[in-house]
């Protein structure tokens, strides 16, 4: 099941193992089932602390459990956790070996004291990047807490399971049987939801901090940078941030970011946050900003009711996709209407799907699905497509795409349950029409993430703050950078850049004041 380069880097983390590993497992004859029996064979050769049992009580076939014997804890894997879950599985492994989990000492404290007994089920699929995050978050909670079981299940191997609850996007949680959430979700926040005392904590802990030089709102490539050139700059820097690494945690290919010919959103994310954290950087994770102010100092209040204050202050808060605004999407959101090919395609595996929007994400997001599901047809509001040539070239030629132009997307249908369809108009001749579909992924660009500060900061008439050559806003010490402001192009070098050029802009001002 591994080839030998695999199980020699696989043998030389299980050499950190300190207790027995019990793996568990539950297959059957089917390709799936015998794939999981090779893989825990293989793995239970790397390590004598391994040992590899049956388990006939198991609810899903195939699956395998990991169980710590030391500690009793249980992490199940249902499928075959390889492509962006081996990550999951090795982790899973460790933690239940009773290899150190690298988290704050206050963090597995909480954990520890969670009480009662809490079942969580991940659904997944093994293509999607965002799912990993959830996964091992969850699986950490469940290695610190014997009380706490969790399930990772391939929405592939289980498609009756998945349609019974109406599961079209991932990574979906359900909790003690009830949904608990959809989409990605940080380990803080998870413990904030199940713990009901972690907000007044977190808040009386937070109202503690000292001043800072510069707070930077806000976690993704901008604000990493941002904090980076203020810590190196000596300033008391803290990151304010709702998910370490933004958007980029979900993207897939990055083959624009210059000197690295190619890497994954999630691998550099935590470059990002390993080069943050080489610093003296305050990084608050979890935590959302509300308000902006200023007294002596900048103040900005969290969702938990905390406050900070800074001398500056850099947003960096970057942007959400887009929706398409019309009835239905939101109620189906989730149940059809996703936002992420890479992750939610194998949902649709043989149906036929919509893709809403014509320019790079677009076409990639249709070319990407035609190879899964049966068809998919392009709505583009515009004349003409914004994709690249070379995107459009390869749309045409594939068999299964079909590209409709001066499409306005006017309703999402459904059945109660299920994206249906979805209805536009064709805006040169005003006829209304419909497109039968299972599923509709929405690429139409970006919002910035600035609600909260209308009427603080000048913003565009988009939403986007309104900064000058040094990054800084109409508020006198406030700066921003990244995909909130109104920079002409939304990269991830130039969020870096200005990230940068803010923070020093920062800096000047804190010299000069």
């Amino acid at each position: 099941m591994l080839d030998n380069n695999l199980k020699n880097t696989l043998r030389s983390y299980l050499q950190n193992l300190k207790t027995p590993v019990e793996l568990s497992l539950a297959v059957d004859q089917s390709e799936k089932g015998q794939e999981l029996k090779a893989l825990a064979l293989d793995i239970a050769t790397l390590s004598d602390l391994i040992v590899v049992t049956d388990n006939p009580a198991a609810k899903r076939i195939p699956s395998m459990l990991v169980r710590s014997q030391a500690k009793g804890t249980e992490i199940t894997f249902a499928g075959v956790p390889m492509g962006h879950e081996f990550t999951s599985l090795v982790l899973a492994l460790l933690h239940s070996g009773g290899h150190p989990i690298k988290e704050e000492a206050a963090v597995l404290e909480q954990i520890a004291l969670l009480p009662g007994e809490l079942n969580f089920e991940i659904y997944v699929s093994l293509s999607c990047q965002t799912c990993p995050e959830v996964v091992q978050a969850l699986n950490l909670i469940a290695a610190v807490n014997p009380n706490i079981k969790t399930n990772m299940i391939d929405g592939a191997v289980f498609p009756d399971e998945v349609s019974s609850r109406n599961i079209m996007a991932v990574p979906t949680v359900f909790l003690n049987g009830e949904q608990f959430s959809q989409g990605a979700i940080s380990l803080g926040n998870i413990l904030n939801k199940v713990d009901a005392n972690a907000a007044s904590r977190q808040a009386e802990i937070l109202a503690k901090k000292d001043n800072f030089d510069v707070l930077v709102i806000g976690g993704g490539p901008a604000g990493a940078a941002a904090a980076i050139y203020s810590a190196r700059k000596g300033l008391n820097t803290g990151v304010v941030a709702e998910r370490f690494g933004g958007q980029v945690a979900d993207t897939v290919g990055i083959e624009n970011f210059i000197s690295v010919k190619e890497t994954e959103g999630p691998k550099l994310v935590a470059n990002l946050e390993a080069h943050v954290r080489h610093y003296e950087v305050d990084i608050m994770n979890s935590q959302k900003a509300i308000k902006l102010s200023q007294n002596e100092l900048f103040e900005v209040e969290l969702a938990n009711g905390a406050v900070l204050k800074s001398k500056t202050v850099i947003l960096s808060t970057g942007a959400r996709w887009r929706e398409m605004n019309v009835p239905g999407e939101k109620e189906y959101r989730g149940r059809g209407v996703a936002y992420c090919p890479h992750c939610d395609g194998p949902l649709f595996k043989g149906k036929r799907v919509a893709v809403i929007g014509g320019g790079n994400s677009g076409i990639e997001a249709a070319i990407d699905l035609a190879g899964i599901v049966e068809h998919v047809t392009v709505l583009e509001f515009d004349s003409k497509l914004r994709a690249d040539a070379v995107l459009v070239k390869k749309a045409q030629s594939m068999g299964n795409i079909d590209i409709i132009l001066n499409a306005q997307s006017t309703e999402v249908l459904g059945d109660g349950n299920k994206v249906t369809g979805i209805n536009y108009t064709d805006r040169v001749t005003g006829e209304a029409k419909h497109v039968a579909l299972a599923g509709i992924f929405v690429q139409i660009g970006l919002v910035p993430n600035t609600e909260w500060l209308r009427g603080t900061v000048e913003l565009t008439n988009r939403g986007e703050i309104i900064v000058d050559a040094h990054g800084q806003t109409s508020m006198k010490g406030v700066f921003a950078a990244g995909d909130a402001t109104n920079s002409p192009f939304k990269q991830i070098i130039i969020a870096m850049g200005s990230g940068a050029t803010a923070s020093l802009g920062a800096f000047d001002y804190l010299i000069r004041n």
